[in-house]
């Protein structure tokens, strides 16, 4: 049976953790993080933006549970951490894929030091906890506009209504 060659980059957090140290994953390392449950045009639009400001980009994928925190609908997310974290490692512009549990990516950044992280542009880069953990040993936070006009929540909204039968005039 042949090997799935995408599933080296899926890394536990210790292996990730490990591969910085070793100088596996290459400096300048960019860091994203999110929930990525339906893999879309504007998430691939922006994690190859984001792979083009450094030599490694690290992708962390909230776990399952994390995501059920973050207050979506309560069937979220519809794919796996695994599942999700597979699409990703695919990606050409994605070096590695790691997750956390917690609700923010904070001890993962302080864990990993990247030089850049990067988030979609709806975010105010300055109010981020991250941003000031970054800057403290001199790397920068970057906002990537959306190229794309793209969310799952929108995606999966429109399936959903695509499902629903129209009400019968009685």
């Amino acid at each position: 049976m042949m090997t799935i060659r995408f599933e080296k980059k899926i890394l536990s957090r210790e292996q990730c953790l490990q591969a910085v140290e070793k100088g596996e994953l290459k400096r300048p390392l960019v860091f994203t993080n999110g929930v990525f449950d339906i893999l879309h045009r504007g998430h691939v639009s922006y994690l190859d933006q984001a792979a083009q400001l450094g030599a490694t980009l690290i992708v962390a994928v909230n776990t399952d549970e994390s995501v059920r925190r973050l207050g979506k609908a309560p069937d979220r997310p519809l794919n796996s951490q695994e599942d999700r974290a597979a699409l990703l490692a695919a990606l050409s512009c994605v070096s590695a894929v790691t997750s956390f549990a917690e609700d923010t990516p904070l001890e993962l950044i302080e864990q990993l030091k990247p030089d850049i992280i990067v988030k979609g542009g709806d975010y105010e880069m300055e109010k981020l906890p991250e941003t000031a953990r970054v800057k403290s040993w001199g790397g920068k936070a970057i906002a990537i506009p959306f190229e794309f006009q793209r969310s799952t929540t929108s995606l999966v909204n429109k399936i959903r209504e695509a499902g629903q039968a129209p009400e019968e005039n009685a």
